[in-house]
């Protein structure tokens, strides 16, 4: 891709980044769902507030990279085609800047401290660990038999950073009551690991024969089936409401 296209491409990437950033910036009805939808029905103000920083330290990020990575990401022979990787690259990126800036201590009026010792199974079940490292083995492995180096490289890179989101989400500081603290990271670690399946099946999986056209499709439905709320929340949490 030349010059010119990777600006374009940029452009484009960034007004849609800027329309999505507009579109979704965060409002307390928004934050209201999204801690309903995590199993807090009754929101405090307090508990509001740190959803809409939590989605706003996230969503903040998605112009700045969509401009951003399409230079790089084309600097290493990535192909100009597959907007599905970028935007998902975006999405894995900017939830880990999201995640290392919550790594500082928060200033806040009201907080809960729990003793309890929290590990990466509490947030995200074993079967999603599985599944996750099944679907992302698979989806490499087929880039590998493909030869295809600069696409192995960022799903490679994205897959690695959905799983640091996770172990970051786990040992972040405390932020807000402990159920809304607890909701959040339960969120952040499952939908990392929803993102780092559909962005590497998005960058490895060449849907024009059948049999990558099923590992896409059902690489799909797992990002979903892990990334979506879950019927029951997970013993640490359930405690917690």
């Amino acid at each position: 891709m030349n010059l010119g296209s990777t600006l374009g491409v940029a452009l484009v990437l960034g007004l849609v980044g800027l329309a999505i950033l507009t579109a979704l910036w965060p409002t307390e009805r928004s934050a209201h769902k999204l801690l309903a939808k995590w199993g807090i029905d009754d929101p405090a103000q307090d508990e509001t507030d740190i959803a809409m920083q939590y989605l706003r330290r996230r969503r903040f990020w998605y112009p700045w990279l969509f401009l951003a990575l399409p230079t790089p990401l084309a600097a290493i022979g990535f192909g100009d085609d597959n907007t599905l990787g970028v935007i998902g690259a975006t999405l894995v990126l900017g939830g880990l800047l999201a995640e290392l800036f919550a790594q500082r201590p928060a200033m806040q009026t009201r907080r809960e401290a729990t003793l309890e010792h929290r590990g990466v199974r509490d947030f995200a079940p074993m079967w999603t660990l599985i599944v996750t490292a099944v679907a992302e083995i698979a989806a490499l492995t087929y880039v590998v038999v493909r030869a295809d180096w600069p696409a192995l490289a960022v799903a490679a890179g994205a897959a690695v950073a959905s799983w640091l989101i996770m172990a970051l989400a786990v040992r972040r500081p405390v932020q807000g009551t402990r159920r809304v603290d607890l909701a959040l990271r339960h969120r952040s670690a499952r939908v990392a690991l929803g993102l780092g399946i559909g962005t590497v099946a998005a960058m490895c999986w060449q849907v024009n024969a059948f049999p990558e056209f099923v590992g896409f499709v059902v690489s799909i439905a797992a990002m979903i089936a892990i990334a979506s709320p879950p019927r029951r929340l997970p013993a640490i949490a359930a405690r917690a409401g």
